[in-house]
């Protein structure tokens, strides 16, 4: 949920009303701008940013880079956060806005804030586990930012302890790491001849410490890396084998063709059926990112 900026509707609720200590920047530089900013959308009902520039342009606010950015569209931003306006949709990646009404405005009772912090924790853990004790510490602090007006129950230092102790989390150390787990999940089964193609912010891959502790291998995400300084690639996707990150693709459309180029950490996989189910994944975003011609893989030396 601190990735991809949007959340099923019954965990936002958890997160509203965020209640906010301090005037924002914006706020502080222009009085009274989110109100109208807000009764504008209300009143539209869907609302672009570039919609609110008859009754709100020519105002701007310093950005942090040091430029000259629109005041009401960081109201609109501000407005989000709070939980007055939800994103309906994206036009050329800008959000376009709506009223929010699914989440309650008025502030829940405090007496029911920790139990909330527990079911945000669990929350996190049934997405990640089995999650390092130390990662889910990280987590936590993160969690910050979603829900500020619970800082003080994720900074307490007794917060692992007491989710714990709430039963539906466990622990278990295995060679000397300390892992937290649903108390309920049980892992039946063996993992499917399959392989997946993971986003470098994929669940399974985002906690780099678990990666290396799983797969005893580092994956770094280098877009922002120089080209020269490159091990993997520009936007290298961590393979799934079965259930071992085996190594990483890289793919891009080139003369409409979809090309894929593969590296491994250790030995390439030369059976029938890591064969199929490569042919069958490269199909998969072949379908999905539709080039005109047949895909192609080739593989890093």
């Amino acid at each position: 949920m601190h990735n991809y900026g949007f959340l099923h509707r019954d965990l936002q609720a958890l997160m509203h009303p965020r209640r906010i200590a301090k005037a924002s920047r914006l706020e502080r530089s222009h009085p009274g701008l989110l109100e109208p900013v807000l009764a504008f959308v209300r009143a539209r009902g869907v609302a672009h940013p570039r919609d609110l520039d008859d009754d709100h342009g020519g105002q701007s606010l310093t950005n942090y880079w040091g430029g000259s950015s629109s005041a009401a569209t960081h109201a609109l931003d501000i407005l989000h956060y709070r939980g007055a306006l939800r994103v309906v949709r994206r036009e050329a990646g800008i959000r376009v806005y709506a009223p929010a009404t699914h989440h309650a405005l008025e502030s829940p009772n405090p007496a029911e804030d920790a139990d909330r912090v527990l079911r945000l924790l669990e929350r996190v853990v049934a997405l990640y586990a089995p999650l390092p004790m130390s990662s889910l510490r990280q987590l936590a602090m993160m969690l910050r930012y979603g829900a500020p007006q619970f800082e003080k129950h994720f900074r307490h230092r007794g917060l692992e302890a007491r989710a714990l102790a709430h039963g539906r989390l466990r622990a278990v150390t295995v060679d000397g790491t300390e892992w937290v787990v649903p108390s309920a999940e049980r892992i039946v089964g063996t993992a499917p001849a399959q392989v997946r193609f993971l986003a470098p912010f994929d669940p399974v891959v985002w906690d780099r410490r678990r990666f290396d502790l799983f797969w005893n291998w580092r994956y770094r995400f280098e877009a922002y890396t120089p080209p020269a300084k490159r091990k993997l690639g520009y936007y290298a996707m961590p393979l799934l084998w079965r259930d071992n990150v085996i190594g990483w693709a890289n793919l891009r459309v080139v003369d409409d063709r979809l090309e894929a180029e593969l590296g491994f950490v250790d030995k390439r996989p030369r059976d029938a059926a890591f064969k199929q189910a490569l042919d069958d994944e490269v199909r998969r975003f072949a379908g999905f990112m539709r080039p005109a011609k047949s895909p192609r893989v080739s593989f890093q030396r």
